[in-house]
């Protein structure tokens, strides 16, 4: 006759004494990030920034040529992790054309993606 080993029954309280728990690092709990986005347009152009991180909202980031040289950014302060956004250059929406790390969408074209790290 074989012999069935039996196990100790451990509860959710032991459980959890013989575990560390660490906290998850996520978009919520890391340290937010200074990040520059950057794009060339015609001097005089409206220029925005929209994402995911402002909903895709076209107007919601305008985009500054400081310089008067057709070089617009932005600053946003973004969480670790990976942002798809693209530019709205005088309404036309344009992936960045100086990041090559970019994801197909629902609307057939591209996004640019920038990955945020701690």
């Amino acid at each position: 006759m074989a012999k069935i080993r039996s196990e100790k029954k451990v509860t959710k309280k032991a459980a959890a004494k013989t575990v560390e728990k660490k906290p998850a690092v996520t978009k919520k709990t890391a340290k937010a990030q200074r990040v520059t986005f950057t794009v060339h347009a015609d001097v005089g152009s409206k220029v925005f920034l929209a994402g995911d991180f402002n909903d895709w909202d076209p107007e919601a980031k305008p985009m500054v040529d400081k310089k008067g040289d057709g070089d617009f950014s932005v600053t946003l302060s973004l969480r670790p992790g990976e942002y798809q956004y693209k530019f709205v250059v005088n309404g036309t929406w344009c992936a960045d054309p100086l990041n090559k790390d970019v994801v197909p969408n629902d609307l057939g074209t591209f996004n640019s993606v920038k990955l945020v790290t701690e």
